[in-house]
């Protein structure tokens, strides 16, 4: 287990166990489908390597994903979440030109495959501002512990880099009600800042299957990078997202 888990365990701990018994209700949530790589650009490292595409040179088929969240649900107002988002898309194609790639030399118009990890580990707090019959809208805050990993590999070379760090997300949610079974869903966790961004955001239809069941089907995006002394990369992903909250 790297240091990073440890960390985000350990403050998920910390921070649900005094609160554990007042809590009033608990959910889990699952979220699965399709995602498709879109645009990703890299240059490791920024400074010397050679900048190329996972997508416009290498391609990728679309991907099976999964995410899992459990939520405290301390009162109206408060609640805890934990979310785990792991995502691995792996590419194949040629380079256009001779890359230079984390201190190793790849060939242009040599087969090359290259996978792309990018797995988060969220502690969110968020507080409800609005709750009426109709709309209920929440801000809050996410620890995200970002565990991710590019390679490439062709003809006995091969190359990782590896990224791991701990950053502090804006969340939200939107649950505007249309009927009393139907409703229209939006969340997410989305920073900006002078090295990098990430925005993942969901927009559902939200189908409340009984008292404690709720399916969806709805679009996730998922983007952002970082342009850094050592590491410059965007991607893109877009999901055809499934889920459902069971509600305890």
């Amino acid at each position: 287990m790297t240091v990073s888990k440890t960390l985000f365990i350990s403050l998920i701990l910390l921070t649900l166990l005094p609160t554990a018994r007042l809590c009033a209700a608990f959910s889990f949530d699952i979220e699965s489908g399709a995602v498709w790589n879109t645009s990703n650009k890299v240059q490791i490292p920024s400074s010397t390597g050679t900048r190329f595409s996972l997508t416009d040179e290498l391609k990728s088929d679309p991907a099976a994903f999964v995410r899992f969240r459990g939520t405290w649900q301390i009162n109206d107002r408060h609640s805890l979440s934990v979310l785990y988002a792991p995502l691995r898309v792996d590419s194949s194609g040629e380079l256009f030109d001779d890359t230079s790639f984390a201190g190793s030399l790849f060939r242009g118009g040599v087969p090359t495959e290259g996978d792309y990890r990018f797995d988060s580990y969220r502690l969110t707090y968020r507080y409800n501002l609005v709750r009426t019959e109709d709309i209920t809208f929440g801000l809050g805050i996410t620890a995200n512990v970002r565990d991710a990993e590019i390679g490439l590999s062709q003809r006995g070379v091969s190359a990782h880099d590896d990224n791991t760090g701990i950053v502090p997300l804006v969340n939200f949610r939107l649950e505007w009600k249309l009927t009393p079974q139907w409703s229209f869903l939006t969340e997410g966790d989305a920073l900006f800042s002078g090295r990098g961004r990430l925005e993942d955001v969901l927009v559902a239809l939200q189908w409340q299957a009984s008292e404690s069941l709720a399916l969806r089907l709805g679009y996730r995006l998922l983007e952002g990078g970082a342009d850094s002394d050592t590491v410059y990369n965007f991607a893109l992903f877009n999901y055809l997202s499934a889920g459902l909250t069971w509600r305890f």
